[in-house]
């Protein structure tokens, strides 16, 4: 199986400009005391976690691990009242850490939390390919941000997922190890700046000669402790996928089996206090493709022993799901669990990047599935692209809009907003838009964009956008020579 990678697509909205790179973090001048008073004030500044300059707004982190020939770098654009404002951002690669053995993707994969537990969230990067697919801790600081300033190598290993599995309060860091099919390695925190973590367990999550190809964090039986679901694979070839339950002691393998899926994201989608499975089905069993696959999306709930057998399933031919069930659409490729409308239900962002807008062959869109008390439904779900009244841009062929997704409240309101790339665009320069949620779903006149050029970051073959902070695994490798 191959680490994923991007080559060159063609589209645009606009010119980007290629500059070199800038580092211009600092506090968001607008709204930079935190977000406005009101009666759920203390209760949205608890649920930030990912806040990488200590100002209570969720901060983006964007992964372009296509730049510079392929070195990548990443991007923080941090959060206001306002939402995301790339005038107000942090660019980082590879050069500027002074750890001289880092080689291959900079920023293929991000994962965000506070590591050394001084309330100011740090960032966990992956350098993939190379010697090897090394992790590296990068510090966040309160009225600063994020920077290269003592980054720290954690780890070597080619999956990671964050969160608290041992319920203490502290983040821990869970990773598997490539080419080392039965090892798995958790790194509970604190960590020092070291890099060194309080504990460390080693367990295995694969059989024979499977591998990892994803992992999502979440509490599933909802006791307090995150767990984990891996999709695993062998080859091409999807196997079954394995839950570990967090736990005073760590992570321990649920006994059975869990569903043979591409990208996982765990979210409750029900409000009942455990989270849920939903993820791509492989098509035939397949991992690498097929990309004539129209795309399904199936969800297994939560329940107090864990992943439960409880399953739905969603097509774009599902009853409320806008759009048509097509050939080459790849519903699913990317998904997102979030708060969109503030009811206590997460929501499900599905990125289609392979829908055609009319005769635009894989331009892309993007569909928000509703979460309701009975669970995720089709009923009154969203879908836009670039062609959308009040969206930036322009659908245009080969954009693959919907090509990540992630829901993040990013300006404090306590309603998730989606932040979605189109790696493609501009030739696979890449962009993101930003979308704000509401009482009533996202709000898509509304919607902001910015490009590598707005950053003053490199922009040819960059994919920007191609992961984020947190993002699940999303492997599109080939759809674009498709």
């Amino acid at each position: 199986m191959r680490n994923r990678t991007r080559g060159a697509i063609a589209a645009g909205i606009g010119v980007v400009a290629a500059g070199a790179l800038a580092v211009t973090a600092g506090a968001v001048t607008s709204g930079s005391s935190g977000p406005a008073k009101d009666p759920q004030a203390a209760v949205k500044k608890s649920a930030v976690k990912e806040d990488f300059n200590g100002d209570g707004y969720n901060d983006l982190a964007i992964g372009a691990p296509g730049a510079s020939g392929g070195s990548g770098y990443l991007a923080v654009v941090y959060g206001s009242a306002h939402g995301l404002d790339p005038a107000t951002r942090t660019v980082i690669d590879a050069k500027m850490l002074g750890i001289p053995d880092i080689e291959g993707h900079f920023a293929d994969k991000l994962a965000a939390r506070d590591l050394d537990g001084d309330g100011v969230t740090d960032l966990v990067v992956q350098a993939a390919g190379g010697s090897g697919d090394r992790l590296i801790a990068l510090w966040g600081a309160k009225g600063k941000g994020l920077s290269a300033q003592g980054a720290v190598r954690l780890h070597d290993a080619q999956r990671m997922a964050a969160g608290d599995f041992n319920g203490d309060g502290k983040q821990d860091l869970f990773v598997t190890e490539y080419m080392k099919e039965n090892k798995a390695t958790l790194l509970q925190g604190p960590f020092t700046r070291d890099g060194k973590p309080a504990k460390v367990q080693t367990l295995s999550v694969t059989e024979s000669d499977d591998e990892a190809l994803g992992l999502t964090a979440g509490d599933i039986n909802g006791d307090g402790a995150d767990d984990v679901f891996v999709s695993r694979a062998m080859e091409e070839s999807a196997r079954p996928g394995a839950v570990l339950l967090g736990g005073r002691n760590g992570l321990t393998k649920q006994t059975g089996k869990g569903p043979e899926a591409l990208p996982a994201t765990l979210g409750d989608f029900n409000g009942d206090g455990k989270a849920d499975l939903a993820y791509r089905e492989a098509p035939g069993g397949v991992v690498e493709g097929p990309w004539t696959d129209s795309g399904t999306v199936k969800v297994r709930y939560g329940t107090k022993d864990g992943l439960g057998s409880r399953t739905a399933t969603f097509t774009q031919a599902t009853p409320g799901v806008p759009g048509a069930n097509e050939t080459g659409d790849v519903f699913g490729a990317s998904l997102a669990a979030g708060d969109v409308d503030g009811d206590g239900r997460d929501e499900l962002a599905v990125g289609v990047p392979g829908e055609s807008i009319g005769s635009k062959h894989k331009a892309g869109s993007t569909v928000l599935l509703k979460g309701s008390a009975d669970g995720l439904t089709g009923t009154g779900a969203q879908a836009f692209s670039q062609d959308t009244a009040g969206v930036p841009g322009v659908a245009e062929a080969g954009d693959e809009f919907g090509g990540n997704v992630r829901l993040l409240d990013v300006n404090g309101d306590g309603k998730a907003d989606l932040a979605d790339s189109a790696p493609g665009e501009n030739a696979g320069a890449g962009a993101v838009w930003s979308v704000p949620g509401s009482a009533s779903g996202l709000v898509t006149g509304k919607a902001t964009s910015f490009a590598p050029g707005d950053l003053g970051a490199p922009a040819p073959g960059a994919s920007f956008g191609d992961n984020f902070n947190g993002s699940t695994e999303s492997p599109l490798w080939g759809l674009e020579e498709n």
